[in-house]
């Protein structure tokens, strides 16, 4: 992992929810970084996420402060006085206000976050902060997660080498409206305010907005991105703003597709494209009912090529027009479907073969304009079934 200048990390275990394992992150940001975020449009948002908004009015802030196992949602008044005393007490210790730090929680709904846990844990921690501390911060945000999510890069501009570092959490309640569950990037790029925003925006857009594991937004989503701007400028603005978007989105899809591989009980990491349509949101929505029709992502789980439950999902899918004597489906490499009936010389063994694969491409061209889009999935086992009804037990 590439360490950023301006950044530092610390870890621990608090006790939250989890017993033996760190579950309690902050975050030190340099003053004089530029810091964006982005959260969910869930409106039962939770309250760090009431909080965090509220704050980043304010000013830049200097701590982020994460919690795993306890979402600080569905908790009224009492969670977000809850917050903003964890902001308190992180700003006391780290010698800033209460407004320049961001508070973010991930775990149960509808519980009390156990602030005297929390706080307990935040002298030590804030103590042992440490520029190499990512991997122990992404394994400690996990919840459901089996893997840790991260990623790290170098980018040149002009002669001039820049760095970005992220990770990630999610697994569940995955279709991002607005931001992913929760996700940590940083740029040693010198950016502004008004440019690290529009880096976020843009990268957002093509990654964690293009996601979705079981069509739920959570109450928690929130993305960030610090630019610290402790590299050397020796590029010019506009090159230098393109190519730390470019970084940046690179950096967010691949935090998005690890999500989506680590789904709840997935088996198969499923690309979802669609071309042929009148308008990028036409071919979006197509994309989105394949990927939330239970039956065809248990047909996936399965590697049966049921065809006709891809194309039922197309059919009903909220676009204004649909030519279904034109539509085109191929599972991989193998057309299944033309212009609107069986493709000629098509085989069930041929389908089921494609089918197989760990990662399947379902490619539907609607034929009727030159928009396009893509998304990722996953299929629906019965571990996703069982993880989520044993969850809080």
């Amino acid at each position: 992992m590439n360490i950023i200048e301006g950044v530092r990390l610390g870890s621990a275990a608090a006790g939250i929810r989890y017993h033996n394992r760190d579950d309690l992150v902050v975050f030190e940001i340099a003053p004089g970084s530029a810091t964006a975020a982005m959260f969910t449009r869930n409106r039962f948002c939770a309250a760090p996420v009431t909080v965090a908004r509220r704050h980043l009015t304010v000013g830049q802030p200097r701590y982020l402060v994460i919690n795993a196992g306890n979402a600080n949602a569905g908790t009224g008044s009492a969670g977000i006085a809850v917050a903003e005393a964890t902001c308190r007490e992180v700003a006391t210790l780290g010698h800033c206000l209460p407004g320049e730090v961001l508070p973010f929680s991930t775990g149960v709904i509808g519980v009390p976050l156990p602030l005297a846990r929390l706080t307990a844990a935040l002298p030590s921690l804030l103590r042992e902060v440490r520029a190499d501390g990512w991997e122990r911060a992404a394994r400690a945000i996990m919840t459901t997660d089996t893997v840790p999510k991260l990623v790290s890069a170098t980018f040149e501009v002009e002669g001039a080498r820049y760095r970005v570092t992220g990770i990630a959490k999610g697994a569940g309640m995955i279709r991002p409206d607005m931001a992913t569950l929760l996700a940590f990037l940083a740029t040693d790029a010198p950016l502004d305010g008004d440019e690290t925003r529009h880096c976020l925006a843009a990268a957002v857009d093509q990654s964690f907005h293009r996601i979705t594991v079981d069509g739920d937004t959570s109450t928690n989503d929130s993305v960030v991105l610090i630019a610290t701007g402790r590299a050397v400028r020796r590029a010019t603005p506009a090159g230098l703003l393109a190519a730390t978007q470019s970084a940046v989105t690179a950096a967010c899809m691949e935090l998005a597709r690890a999500i989506v591989r680590d789904a709840e009980g997935a088996n198969k990491f499923i690309t979802i494209e669609v071309s042929g349509g009148a308008s990028e949101a036409d071919c979006l929505a197509v994309a989105y009912t394949i990927a939330h029709s239970p039956l065809v992502k248990t047909a996936l789980f399965a590697s049966d090529p049921n065809w006709g439950r891809i194309i039922a999902a197309v059919g009903r899918a909220p676009i204004a027009e649909l030519a279904v004597d034109r539509v085109t489906l191929r599972i991989g490499d193998v057309e299944v479907f033309r212009h609107g009936e069986p493709a000629p010389g098509y085989t069930e063994a041929a389908g089921a073969a494609a089918m197989k694969e760990r990662d399947v491409l379902l490619r539907i061209d609607l034929g009727t304009g030159s928009a396009a889009a893509r998304i990722w999935t996953s299929d629906l086992s019965e571990a996703y079934v069982r993880i989520n009804a044993e969850y809080r037990t």
